[in-house]
């Protein structure tokens, strides 16, 4: 059973978030949730969840949500260092920041460790384990696309929230699938979220 960190940051589509913790509860993966202050925002702007900043009610918001076995699915509070999944020797198998904002990038570029976020980044970085991150921001400028670099230098994988139109979208689940399908090739992981090149529809 993978274990996989999940952060929603607070970049427009969180969606992308949502999607993908279900896919991953719905392939028996675990999950550690982390949400950031301004990811809730956003989730209350674009999703009308109104998700707390406690982590225990925020656990229990967001199994209620997914219908999730509580076996799978854990939450933590932004500040919340004393998470197993801040410490190397507790660390997921991977992380996925999604959608990953500009300055959430630029922090983790720098290695801050500011928030629960930010740590977990940094020990898959440290544990030499996969980090994708899923930036959803345009145009870039100059400073966002230094810090991908940085980040890409240091072994994340740069996975921007761009589907593709070659199998035909007929609506924005199917946007949305075709980059959650891709997060989830490239964490191994198999779905049936989009047609692939070469495949009858």
């Amino acid at each position: 059973m993978k274990h996989v960190a999940v952060a929603i940051t607070g970049a427009s589509g969180a969606v992308y978030g949502l999607r993908l913790v279900d896919e991953l509860l719905k392939q028996r993966c675990r999950v550690s949730l982390l949400v950031s202050g301004a990811g809730r925002q956003v989730l209350a702007l674009e999703q009308q969840l109104d998700w707390s900043d406690d982590g225990a009610e925020l656990e229990q918001q967001a199994r209620r949500y997914f219908h999730a076995d509580p076996a799978l699915l854990h939450c933590y509070a932004e500040q919340d260092f004393t998470a197993p999944v801040a410490s190397g020797s507790a660390a997921a198998d991977a992380m996925v920041v999604i959608p990953a904002s500009m300055g959430s990038v630029g922090r983790i570029a720098c290695a801050l460790s500011s928030n629960l976020i930010e740590r977990v980044a940094d020990v898959m970085l440290k544990e030499r384990r996969p980090l994708i991150m899923v930036p959803r921001e345009t145009p870039l400028n100059t400073l966002h696309l230094q810090n991908l670099l940085t980040l890409s230098q240091a072994g994340a994988v740069i996975l921007p929230a761009m589907p593709a139109f070659y199998s035909q979208p007929q609506s924005m689940d199917d946007l949305v699938d075709f980059v959650v399908g891709k997060v989830l090739d490239s964490l191994g992981i198999s779905h049936a979220l989009f047609t692939r090149w070469g495949e009858d529809s």
